[in-house]
């Protein structure tokens, strides 16, 4: 089983990739919160910055483009090929209301012709395999059908799928039936990504379809970072978090938005700790980095830690 670390905007940057890398490890891809290119054909300097050139890295990690225009998506692809990527991950599954509207994302989801020419172009004319990650569809699962067999006749590097539907966003069930249609239909590997929490949910999904041999996971490794080694060691998960913080401090030019930042991450983290419901709500509330870092010790050292979430 390959264990690729999802995509989270806002979360998983550059900086969190290489310092979880150095903690933790155990993910075989890192996949890059997406960029979006514009008619202006330049990187910003953010985008600069979090597309470092390929041997760089210690590990293996695979920009993702989110954009409806060919041209645009090609000169994306151009730019991480000239940085030593060989992959690079088209996002047709985004749920945001902004990137929907403009019909981007999951939005793309809504014109399975307009998909096909889309997918005709970028295939035909990219300098980099392409891999996609999508979802079922806008509003049903019975939309999946017609889109997979779009996504069949095209040689996509590894189909992602997210078996939810555009408007549930990330609530709700999956509907994990559609992944099965996908199991045994798609012409394309797969990847399931979907509310796995736990070692033992990624075990499940190899047990239960043995043709797929990669998971995408999210949220749960947000909260969990050492869930690929089994469990997560508090002090090492303490050593981690401040060492992000520290260094966000430094990129950012200041603290406060460091431990805005890091607010994201505790969302998540908050879930596998007991009894720490008090603690929680004034680290939400708390705009005083010193506080930050006293309410962060108080709950690396005093609340009780759980590899499965408590409240996910």
């Amino acid at each position: 089983m390959r264990y690729y670390f999802a995509p989270m905007e806002g979360i998983t940057d550059s900086i969190f990739r290489r310092v979880h890398h150095r903690y933790f490890g155990g993910v075989d891809r890192y996949y890059m919160p997406f960029l979006s290119p514009t008619i202006h054909r330049a990187l910003t300097h953010k985008e600069d910055r979090e597309l470092p050139m390929a041997e760089s890295e210690e590990f293996c990690a695979v920009p993702q483009v989110l954009t409806k225009v060919a041209d645009d998506f090609l000169w994306a692809a151009q730019v991480c090929a000239d940085r030593g990527y060989r992959e690079v991950n088209l996002n047709v599954g985004c749920p945001s209301g902004t990137v929907v509207s403009k019909g981007k994302g999951s939005g793309m989801l809504r014109d399975v012709n307009a998909l096909d020419a889309f997918l005709d172009e970028i295939f035909s004319k990219s300098p980099l395999s392409i891999s996609v990650k999508t979802r079922l569809g806008l509003e049903d699962p019975g939309e999946f059908p017609a889109i997979l067999e779009v996504f069949n006749r095209y040689p996509i590097q590894e189909l992602t799928v997210h078996p939810r539907v555009r408007k549930q966003f990330y609530d709700g069930g999956i509907f994990e039936e559609s992944f099965a249609f996908a199991v045994q239909n798609s012409k394309n590997p797969l990847c399931f990504n979907g509310d796995i929490a736990t070692l033992a949910d990624a075990h499940r999904i190899a047990q239960k379809y043995p043709q797929v041999d990669a998971v995408m996971i999210g949220r749960g490794l947000v909260g969990n970072p050492g869930m690929l080694q089994g469990s997560t060691d508090v002090q090492t998960l303490e050593h981690f978090h401040n060492e992000l913080l520290e260094t966000y401090t430094v990129v950012f030019g200041g603290g406060r938005n460091a431990m805005f930042r890091l607010k994201e991450n505790w969302h998540f983290l908050i879930t596998h700790f007991e009894d720490s419901e008090k603690l929680w709500k004034r680290l939400r509330k708390t705009t005083d980095l010193n506080e930050f870092r006293a309410i962060a010790t108080e709950i690396f050292h005093t609340k009780k830690w759980s590899d499965a979430p408590i409240n996910l």
